[in-house]
Parts: C-alpha cells; structure tokens; sequence
C-alpha cells in the first residue's frame, strides 16, 4: 500500500507537470487539417469550450494520480495509470488548440486540480469498486459533455472538434474499461451531486 508521503510527492509532481507543456503520446487528431477562417466571435465560443475542456483534463490527471496512489490492487492501479497517460495527450491537444486560437488556461487550474484530487482520494479511499465507479459516473458525464461541445462547436472549426471527438471516445472507452473490474453503481444522489459540481467548473471555467 502506497504511503501518505509517497501520495504526497505524486500530487506534487503531477501538479507540476500540468503547470508545463503536456507531452502527448499519440498523434494529434488535429495533425493534418487546416486552420479554419473564424470569426472572432467564433474564436472566443471555441476558446471557451476548449479551455473548459483543458480544465477536465487537469481535473482527470488528479482523479488518476489519487485514485492510482491509493488503489487497493495492481490490476486498479495500472488501469488509473494507463487512462490517465490517455488524458494527458487530451491535456497537451487542449493546451495546443487553446495557443492556436489565442487563447489561455485556466486561472484557476491549481483550485480545481487539489479538489480533483482530494475527490479522487476519498474515493479510492472507499475501495477499489467505489473508487471505479466514480471513474465510470465521471466519464459517463464527461462523454455527454463532450457531446454537447460538438453541438456547441463552429462547425467549421475541424481542428477542436476533431480533438474533442478523439477525446469523446477515449472517456467512454475509460468507462467502460472500469465497468469491467467491477465498478459498483453509485447512488443517484451522489450522481446528481457530481453534475452539480461539474456545472458549477464549466461555468466557471469557460471565462477565467
């Protein structure tokens, strides 16, 4: 079992990497496609949507680095590690698009990343079933989100909604993933809870 310290030193060293440059691990969905002529009506909607989605990326690398830190088996573990290197290359395309488009991160990155975090701890903290069924509720919601985002994207901006689509199929890949270790069903109220929150970042987010 992981200590407090070594969980320690992991939220500090994630914490530091999303305040660089993600590296990504795949090919970015956006490689190849042009940059679209948008207004700058267009530019600020895309720059918003995808900064709300750079800040799910932050929160994803803290859920994953708590929630790995304190999984009860290895086979968990290795499933939190492996879909979150998945979320950092959405870190890194997000950042990307958000420069592409002239855009910045979140202010407020280090704020939702500490409460992802500790979400993510108290979750692993309950056990490996809990803690998986909080990652497929997050995802579930994560996936609906992102679909909406295309809805919401111009629909000549081929660039983010290419990156959000690659996104989109990733977390509903995750989910399912965690399903199959045995994820226990969580209450609705805690489902609700967890929208609510959600909400209350995305707002938030798409502006500062």
């Amino acid at each position: 079992m992981i200590s407090v310290d070594s969980a320690i030193c992991a939220f500090d060293q994630t914490l530091r990497s999303i305040n660089s440059v993600a590296t990504a691990s795949r090919h970015n969905p956006a490689a190849g496609l042009g940059e679209p002529d948008l207004s700058e009506q267009e530019k600020t909607l895309s720059a918003g949507l995808m900064r709300v989605n750079h800040v799910g990326e932050v929160c994803a690398q803290a859920l994953y680095a708590a929630q790995s830190a304190f999984a009860k088996t290895p086979l968990t573990r290795e499933q939190f590690k492996q879909a979150g290197q998945e979320e950092v290359d959405h870190l890194a395309w997000t950042a990307e698009r958000l420069q592409e488009l002239g855009s910045r991160t979140s202010l407020l990155n280090p704020l939702w990343y500490a409460s992802s975090f500790a979400l993510g701890a108290i979750a692993a903290r309950l056990g490996d079933p809990v803690s998986l069924g909080f990652v497929v509720e997050t995802e579930r919601q994560v996936e609906a989100h992102l679909n909406r985002h295309l809805d919401e994207l111009p629909e000549n901006d081929v660039r983010s909604r290419a990156i959000v689509t690659q996104m989109r199929d990733d977390e509903a890949a995750h989910a399912k993933a965690a399903a199959e270790l045995g994820a226990a069903e969580l209450p609705q109220p805690v489902k609700q809870l967890m929208q609510a929150m959600a909400k209350v970042m995305t707002t938030t987010a798409y502006r500062i």
